[in-house]
């Protein structure tokens, strides 16, 4: 858990350089702070997108060229979607595995999902309490669903701090840092190939949350 934590530090300070970097800049060349702080120090970043959903085009045609892929949701909204298609249809039965990690709405203790509704209920006053939750479960029934007739899916829930959202195939990751004041569709989201030192950072804090859950 300690290694989880420190994960999390880590990536709050490298998307922090990306955006406070960019921010003065043009949206052309937003990223470029990111991408020449990655070439000088190895982090291994080919891309950062202002926000999650301007990334879904790029995340799309990854996912219809993976041989496997690790989910890792605070919500799971964009799992019912058609950026998350190849993985449910026929098409997806070519993966080697697809692992999926969904928030635990039923955790005896604290829940960190809880506190990540609170922050959203800060700033979106249509967000009743309990619709987070409520969510959730309704995605997690989507694909415990096609789970059911497909043989390499499986669905487990976490009960971790609800910091980001983390896509990985085996060719590149895509790790959106989920901003206090803000959707995790309107957090950066960065782009790391394989191999590269923030491509294995973002395995490491899926295998992590895998292993706990």
């Amino acid at each position: 858990m300690g290694e989880f934590v420190i994960g999390v530090v880590s990536s709050l300070v490298a998307t922090a350089l990306a955006v406070v970097g960019g921010m003065a800049l043009s949206p052309r060349v937003r990223s470029w702070p990111a991408l020449l702080l990655s070439r000088f120090t190895g982090l291994g970043i080919s891309r950062v997108h202002p926000r999650q959903r301007v990334a879904t085009e790029d995340l799309t045609a990854e996912l219809g060229k993976a041989r496997w892929v690790r989910v890792l949701a605070g919500r799971g909204n964009e799992l019912t979607r058609d950026g998350f298609v190849a993985l449910w249809e026929d098409e997806g039965r070519r993966l080697e595995f697809v692992h999926v990690l969904l928030p635990d709405t039923n955790h005896a203790s604290a829940s960190w999902l809880e506190w990540r509704e609170d922050q959203i209920r800060r700033i979106d006053p249509g967000f009743s309490r309990g619709m987070l939750a409520e969510q959730v479960d309704i995605n997690a029934g989507y694909v415990r669903e096609v789970a059911a007739d497909r043989d390499n899916i499986e669905l487990r829930r976490y009960n971790l701090p609800n910091l980001h959202r983390i896509v990985i195939t085996d060719r590149v990751a895509f790790l959106t840092l989920y901003r206090r004041a803000a959707h995790g569709r309107d957090s950066p989201c960065i782009v790391a190939p394989r191999p590269g030192l923030m491509y294995d950072y973002a395995l490491q804090l899926f295998t992590t949350a895998w292993d706990h859950a």
